[in-house]
């Protein structure tokens, strides 16, 4: 993709290139950290450059381009400029730019998409660049109006001084002839052992207004004259509206329109959101189902089950000839694991706010891609992509389900396109949001492991049969049946999601089967299943073999020494082969996924009848280089919080076409009771930068299943956990 094909794209380029850089795909492009463009800049806003701007009083504005959901990448970004601007961080704030100044100013902000834990890895580069231009910028503006060397100047904490003559300027002092300078075309950034501000556990900058209530959520938001609605979509999916009876409920307090969206959804809208949920739920709806209302969750699992033995397959990763080491291997161990639809259930449902005229159409909402936002805008506005806009509201959860997908964004500017001049905020119910998500995908894998007579393994074939969420959502990108997101984890050596052992004879393919209900970018993917396919198998492998699990592992990962770092690091932190208390017992595992290695060492202990305790964790993270320390420990532990909850309880069912669990009475999450200790062990061995907010939800299920097998003699296969009875007779 060239520069110039970026400069005015067209509104469904831009869905097709925002949405798929949110589906963990990326689309080059050139990115300038300088203030190009200056005639195109914001009026309203005196910048140095894109990223940086200087008010009077030393305030520092950093212009963000990802979304802050909860994982600190506002911060995490904040640091990495302001390191290299050399600013009193002090006096930092942040602001969003939209995605209709980015392309207006041809993406000088780069991608906004936040998702596969790029926000800081992608983009750490340019917006460094973006830090170190504006301190060049205001030095030079120093020593200009002193009249000396720029070299003879250096800056600290937002002050700028002449070494030799001891003068110095405040950056507000000399901000707006800064912002009049040309751009340095290179600029040198710091080595991270020189970092002050990047690398330090420094608090996060939105912590005051969350705590204080001050925080103004899409949810939260209010305007002038503003109307809310509340939807119904078609509780299967691929069914559509037949009729529905306004008349019954247009005389309801505060009701003011009963609007058909789309196909498939009715929408009432009223004047509070209370008022049209009630309407809607006394509104008579004929649905029509179509065929898929004749699906279940037992089809589905058996049209998968197919898929292990089918003869098509498409190659994952292959090393040697696993057949011929399976046929000639002196022993088999063989099992057969699954794991179902999960949904992201973030605390805030799906909302957006958006007011249409036949002018222009602007919609706020919480989202992990504000282009993509825009795209959706634009395509349901029926308006040219300039007469649109999208306002990025801070997201109370994503997980990925406000990244690829923008479906509630779509409703309400159809909504909004039948009240023009009205603002209509839109907010999903609870049912609505369990009811209508983009779930994690349902696979199963069958696993054959291969050993000669001196109990070496020599082959491992694994199949996966299921869902492929590339294939869901961007089927263009599906190359010869191949979708690469589903081999996450299991990948050949590379720099994203690889395999960590060495294995003779490998061999791990992909047998595709899409039903009804809709993929989408759960957090952590397609990592999650893997990790406990490949490390709750190879736990069943050690043990086969008479041998302990670490040293088994240890032994195939010769040549793989950062897979082995962390699985070392986790072992020692957690004391492995240490006498436990009586009736504790440990599992291990580990994985690479998202540019990270990551292990962990669960301590578990089972009741007679069957009660789980999970007593502690130790995770070990190596993320290439660490941004804030202090937030990537409360990444982990949060990882934590979700990998358990999915491992435990996470389970959507389908019945009559429709997902089952519309709530959380029915699709339960961890309790505080419940959640163990973590203890966070980072290994930065620099380098590389690796993602932190998904990596370690991987290692949560492996851990815990392979220390209830240590406990009980009982596999967990079939995922959540909640499926299989631990109790001892």
């Amino acid at each position: 993709m060239t520069s110039a094909s970026l400069t005015k794209p067209s509104r469904r380029t831009l869905l097709a290139g925002s949405a798929a850089a949110a589906g963990a795909f990326t689309f080059g492009f050139s990115i300038p950290f300088a203030g190009e463009a200056k005639a195109q800049a914001l009026d309203t806003v005196k910048e140095i450059n894109a990223w940086v701007v200087v008010k009077p009083d030393d305030t520092v504005v950093i212009r963000i381009a990802r979304s802050e959901m909860g994982q600190g990448t506002l911060t995490g970004l904040a640091q990495l400029v302001a390191e290299e601007l050399n600013c009193d961080w002090s006096k930092v704030t942040t602001e969003y730019p939209t995605p209709g100044q980015n392309v207006a100013r041809n993406r000088v902000w780069g991608d906004f998409s936040t998702g596969g834990s790029r926000g800081i890895r992608s983009s750490h580069d340019y917006v460094r660049k973006g830090g170190a231009a504006a301190r060049t910028m205001l030095i030079q503006a120093a020593a200009a109006q002193w009249n000396v060397p720029a070299a003879e100047c250096a800056a600290e904490k937002s002050v700028i001084t002449h070494k030799a003559s001891g003068r110095s300027l405040r950056y507000g002092q000399v901000a707006e002839a800064a912002s009049k300078l040309e751009a340095p075309k290179e600029v040198a950034l710091k080595d991270p052992k020189d970092w002050t501000i990047a690398g330090k556990p420094l608090p996060r900058l939105d912590t005051v207004p969350k705590t204080n209530g001050t925080k103004i959520y899409g949810a939260d938001l209010k305007m002038p004259g503003m109307l809310n609605a509340a939807i119904k979509d078609c509780p299967v999916f691929g069914g559509k509206v037949k009729s529905f009876d306004a008349a019954k409920i247009s005389s309801m307090p505060g009701v003011k329109h009963v609007l058909p969206v789309g196909d498939t959804a009715i929408a009432v809208v009223a004047e509070t959101w209370w008022q049209a949920k009630t309407a809607l739920d006394a509104l008579p709806i004929v649905w029509d189902e179509g065929e898929n209302a004749k699906v279940s969750s037992e089809s589905i699992a058996a049209w998968l089950k197919e898929g292990l033995d089918a003869p098509q397959a498409v190659v994952g990763n292959q090393v040697g000839d696993v057949k011929a080491a399976i046929a000639g291997a002196a022993r088999t161990v063989e099992a057969v694991y699954s794991y179902p639809f999960q949904n992201h259930a973030t605390m805030e449902p799906m909302n957006a706010t958006a007011l249409w005229t036949p002018e222009r159409c602007e919609v706020w909402t919480p989202t992990q891609n504000g282009e993509a936002a825009l795209a959706a805008t634009a395509e349901a506005s029926g308006l040219p992509l300039a007469k649109c806009e999208a306002y990025k509201i801070d997201l109370g959860g994503g997980f990925g389900r406000r990244g690829a997908t923008h479906d509630w964004v779509r409703q309400v500017v159809l909504i909004a396109r039948q009240v023009p001049g009205t603002p209509i905020k839109l907010l999903w119910s609870r049912e609505e949001d369990m009811t209508h998500g983009r779930y994690h995908p349902t696979t199963q894998c069958k696993l054959v492991g291969a050993f000669d007579k001196d109990n070496n393994l020599t082959g491992l074939h694994m199949r996966i049969s299921g869902q492929s969420i590339v294939a869901g959502l961007f089927p263009q990108n599906i190359q010869n049946g191949r979708d690469p997101v589903v081999f996450q984890g299991l990948n050949p050596p590379g720099p994203e999601a690889s395999i960590g052992y060495g294995i003779p004879n490998l061999l791990i393919d992909h047998a595709m089967r899409n039903p009804h209900v809709p993929p989408g970018f759960w957090r952590g993917v397609n990592l999650n299943q893997n990790t406990i396919y490949l490390e709750c198998f190879m736990d069943e492998l050690a043990h086969s073999a008479g041998k302990d699990p670490l040293e088994f592992r240890r032994a195939l990962m010769k040549n793989h020494p950062k897979h082995l770092a962390v699985l070392n690091a986790a072992a020692e932190k957690a004391e492995w082969g240490k006498t436990l208390p009586d009736g504790v017992f440990r599992g291990i595992c580990q994985t690479m996924g998202f540019g990270s290695y990551v292990a962990s060492v669960a301590e578990v202990s089972v009741s007679t009848d069957g009660k789980l305790k999970i007593h502690r964790i130790v995770a070990a993270t190596d993320p290439g280089h660490a941004v804030n320390p202090a937030q990537i420990a409360r990444q982990v532990e949060g990882s934590f919080v979700y990998g358990l909850s999915a491992a435990l309880y996470g389970e959507c069912t389908v019945k009559d076409g429709r997902i089952v669990e519309e709530n959380f009475d029915t699709y339960n999450v961890l309790r505080l009771d419940e959640m163990p200790v973590v203890e966070t062990v980072i290994v930065p061995s620099g380098g590389f930068w690796g993602g932190v907010g998904e990596p370690t939800i991987a290692v949560a299920a492996p851990a815990v299943f392979n220390a209830i097998f240590a406990a009980t003699g009982k596999r967990v296969r079939a995922i959540p956990m909640r499926n299989t009875d631990l109790r001892r007779a």
